[in-house]
């Protein structure tokens, strides 16, 4: 394939900017895709989003990426990831993706700074979201002891006592993964059950580390420097209490950040988008990678094998369907 020549234009006061592949997203499956795009020399450009390298840059370290036996700072291994698609001649570009039009190739993306994309494949790497319990001290805490992966960060509460909030199957899966580290886990769900399969619920409350605060939510999180303490709130009586703790987990639920392609593309029933195993999408040349559409394993090490697989397969579709040049 002959080297992608962008062309720019302005339209008004809109900037234009025609390439062959466009990359919505700069986690582990964007920065991969990159990489490979731009070892093909199809001169990717990525929209980074409001935060570079998604989920992972807010986890104090990863121990299970290969490579890495000591482990490294999530913000550190996004930093890897840029240098080396970068290196190759990836293009990042500091915006946000506001509206998409995927009616008709080329694929037409606008940014936040007044940019128009015209693309010729599009690579949505746009993550999924952690709901967030939205109380005081949520977001201060945040990699200092307040997280949203246990498989990530659960090595760092050996011998601590920590909670899981919420009660579904990732909740009580993440629960009983805690339980190889931390001395005590307490599942604190706001109903009097669990929502979790019966297979998992049982192998919970018959695990000896494991202990429920039932009909009970969150309020507050606190501490100097890290977690400290939670306030817990009874939903029956109102009543609170304090509760000395080491960590909280969160895991009621994640959210796709698929809005901008509601009625464009095929979702599931929780709106991940849908894709092959090629990962292509219902749109011919359109391409979703990592957690975008990915509600089962969101982990870095498989969103970089869909951004690696998205990119490989975004060539092919560019070599056996070019679009007419003028």
């Amino acid at each position: 394939m002959e080297k992608n020549e962008k062309s720019s234009t302005d339209n008004g006061n809109e900037q234009v900017e025609s390439l062959k592949v466009l990359i919505l997203g700069s986690g582990p499956a964007g920065l991969s895709a990159a990489l490979y795009a731009a070892r093909a020399d199809l001169d990717p450009i990525v929209l980074t989003g409001m935060e570079l390298g998604g989920q992972v840059s807010l986890t104090f370290a990863v121990e299970n990426y290969p490579g890495f036996p000591d482990g490294i700072g999530g913000m550190e291994l996004v930093d890897l990831f840029q240098k080396q698609a970068e290196r190759f001649g990836a293009r990042l570009e500091y915006d946000l993706a506001t509206e998409a039009d995927l009616s008709e190739r080329p694929f037409k993306v606008k940014t936040q700074n007044g940019k128009l994309y015209l693309a010729e494949t599009l690579i949505i790497s746009t993550g999924a979201s952690a709901i967030h319990l939205d109380v005081p001290g949520e977001n201060e805490f945040i990699g200092r002891g307040v997280s949203y992966c246990a498989t990530c960060d659960g090595w760092f509460f050996k011998d601590k006592e920590v909670i899981v909030v919420g009660g579904g199957d990732s909740a009580v899966e993440e629960s009983l993964f805690l339980t190889r580290y931390a001395d005590n886990v307490t599942i604190v769900h706001r109903r009097d059950e669990l929502r979790a399969g019966a297979l998992l619920s049982e192998r919970a409350k018959s695990n000896p580390k494991i202990g429920f605060a039932w009909n009970t939510v969150v309020k507050e999180i606190t501490g100097n420097g890290a977690v400290q303490n939670v306030k817990l709130q009874d939903t029956q009586t109102g009543e609170e209490r304090d509760k000395e703790i080491d960590g909280v987990f969160i895991f009621i639920g994640h959210s796709p950040n698929t809005s901008l392609f509601t009625d464009q593309l095929e979702m599931d029933d929780l709106r991940y988008i849908v894709v092959d195993h090629l990962m292509q999408t219902s749109v011919p040349g359109v391409f979703a990678a990592g957690e975008v559409a990915d509600s089962h394993f969101r982990q870095v090490i498989t969103s970089a094998g869909m951004g690696a697989a998205a990119a490989i397969q975004a060539n092919h579709f560019l070599e056996e369907h070019p679009l007419d040049s003028d």
